[in-house]
């Protein structure tokens, strides 16, 4: 499981470079960024969360790791399908995304107080 989230975090770190230039030059000022900083950020969160599955847990590691993943493909890929294509991946897709990421932390939280409880 631990090379797949870190495969997966080198693929959004990708695309979050990928709309980052796309911010920048191609549609400068439409929301790209926040897309962009989203895909980054989280991929360096998923890092974290593969170099810590031992400490939190297999199960634990799974929810976030999966969280962080389809919140932000729902998040970044909605919005970057809105201003890139002019359609939307499906109506509350980008709020649906913003939930899930919510959650997938709040996993992060719950995950690493039982494996410190369990220490």
């Amino acid at each position: 499981m631990i090379v797949a989230v870190i495969a997966v975090a080198g693929l959004m770190g990708a695309a979050g470079v990928a709309l980052a230039a796309a911010a920048a030059h191609a549609a400068p000022g439409q929301g790209l960024d926040a897309a962009a900083w989203l895909l980054l950020i989280h991929a360096a969160a998923l890092l974290g969360v593969g170099a810590n599955a031992a400490r939190l847990g297999s199960a634990g590691s799974a929810v976030v790791a999966l969280g962080f993943f389809v919140g932000c493909a729902l998040f970044s890929g909605d919005v970057a399908l809105r201003v890139l294509a002019g359609h939307r991946l499906f109506p509350m897709a980008a709020p649906t995304g913003g939930t899930i990421l919510i959650l997938a932390w709040l996993a992060l939280a719950v995950a690493a107080l039982l494996a410190f409880r369990h220490n």
